[in-house]
């Protein structure tokens, strides 16, 4: 199984109108190497759903559907997939925090920011949900959002 990445508008397409439409198809990716991830995925892979624009953070979990299959709306060489919802988070895990991760320096999201459709690796997807609070914890603590402190020289690293 696979993990990956997308990231849409929530003013165009949230993750709340994910839940509430119970699955989509995941079209209108004309990137060469995100419409080469989206080719890649497969049903039961996981998504990681990713509101883009203002609110830069990871919103929920989805899971892909169906296989891909070549866009019929789409003139251009596109395709689409079908995910559904597994989950909200409890609490979205914001760009900023992703950021200041040393552990996700090499993150797609974090080393080309408009790539619509990215891999992520078992490390990677651990320690996004580090970031949740636990179950059953107030969801606005500030030190469930808070970034990790580090040194100078780790931040240098990190922003490169």
């Amino acid at each position: 199984m696979a993990r990956w990445l997308v990231k849409e508008e929530p003013t165009h397409y949230s993750y709340a109108d994910l839940e509430r439409d119970g699955k989509t198809d995941w079209s209108g990716v004309h990137n060469a190497l995100a419409l080469r991830h989206l080719k890649s995925m497969r049903p039961r892979d996981e998504v990681f759903y990713y509101h883009s624009g203002t609110e830069r953070a990871v919103a929920g979990v989805a899971a892909v559907a169906s296989t891909p299959t070549p866009d019929p709306e789409d003139d251009r060489g596109s395709w689409t997939v079908q995910i559904r919802p597994v989950r909200p988070l409890r609490a979205p895990v914001s760009l900023a925090t992703l950021k200041a991760d040393p552990k996700l320096a090499s993150f797609d999201l974090v080393r080309i920011g408009r790539l619509s459709v990215m891999p992520v690796t078992e490390p990677q997807w651990s320690r996004i949900l580090s970031y949740e609070p636990a179950a059953g914890a107030a969801q606005s603590t500030s030190a469930a959002r808070r970034p990790i402190r580090r040194s100078a020289t780790a931040r240098k690293r990190g922003s490169t």
